[in-house]
């Protein structure tokens, strides 16, 4: 049986050990040119919706951005939909990952050339970074977003 100040000493301990994390995640978005505080984001688990009223904003706030760009008459969008959700998951806190229905939301579509759906924009520090088209299972679609990081 544990005596009682060995859980304050494991408290504090989780406590100075988390607090030097984040301090050394600053540090490190500091140098790679990110001038976003970590510790302010709120990082969902699930992609959330983008508008053209929302996007730039979103793409600006986050250091590493993916946008789902999709329809809901296309049938390769909701074949992409699962994995882009587990993606979300499986990155939270990393990589934000958005949805944006292109039929809804023809400005932004138009502004980056989006003809081809399900396409991925992947943003690094508010610029495109890179732009995925097609259905691509996990396996494929992984590495190409996590090279971003």
């Amino acid at each position: 049986m544990p005596l009682p100040y060995q859980s304050t000493q494991r408290r504090a301990y989780t406590q100075v050990t988390e607090r030097i994390k984040q301090k050394r995640l600053r540090e490190m978005m500091r140098r790679i040119g990110s001038n976003v505080d970590d510790s302010r984001l709120d990082w969902p688990s699930i992609p959330v919706e983008v508008t053209d009223g929302t996007f730039e904003e979103v793409i600006r706030r986050y250091p590493v951005v993916v946008v789902d760009c999709w329809a809901e008459w296309c049938a390769p969008c909701h074949m992409v939909a699962p994995v882009v959700e587990e993606l979300a998951k499986d990155y939270r806190g990393r990589i934000l990952f958005g949805k944006l229905n292109v039929d809804s939301n023809v400005r932004t579509a138009q502004q980056y050339g989006i003809m081809s759906i399900p396409t991925l924009l992947v943003f690094k520090n508010g610029q495109l970074a890179d732009q995925l088209v097609g259905a691509m299972p996990r396996e494929m679609l992984e590495p190409q977003i996590a090279k971003h990081l």
